[in-house]
């Protein structure tokens, strides 16, 4: 086919027309050129879906936190928490630190 033929289809027409021109180079501008194009309003959103995310985990982290101060108002509450924790002891007291042997066999593959 000659261009001569071509230019006389009425798609090409309708496509050559300067209004069909303009339209497409805006089209092609908004998608992918623009400041506010569709790419970078997709990548914003997934930026927003994973700062919600880490939103929700750390609302239930707080709740945790607030559980366990709460917990740790009672001075009994404390107490057994120092001991199981920091291993503190009364003045006049000794502690011995019982291990089971499946917990001294996951010790020594770790070391």
């Amino acid at each position: 086919m000659k261009f001569s033929e071509i230019k006389n289809k009425k798609w090409f027409k309708i496509l050559a027309s300067t209004y069909a021109i303009i339209i497409i180079l805006f089209i092609v501008w908004m998608l992918f050129f623009d400041t506010n194009s569709y790419l970078i309003h997709r990548e914003l959103d997934n930026d927003i879906n994973a700062l919600e995310e880490n939103k929700e985990y750390y609302k239930k982290e707080i709740e945790k936190d607030k559980a366990f101060i709460n917990k740790m108002k009672d001075s009994n509450e404390v107490e057994k928490f120092a001991r199981e924790k920091y291993y503190l002891k009364k003045e006049n007291e000794d502690i011995y630190i019982i291990e089971h042997e499946d917990s001294l066999k996951n010790k020594n593959k770790n070391e």
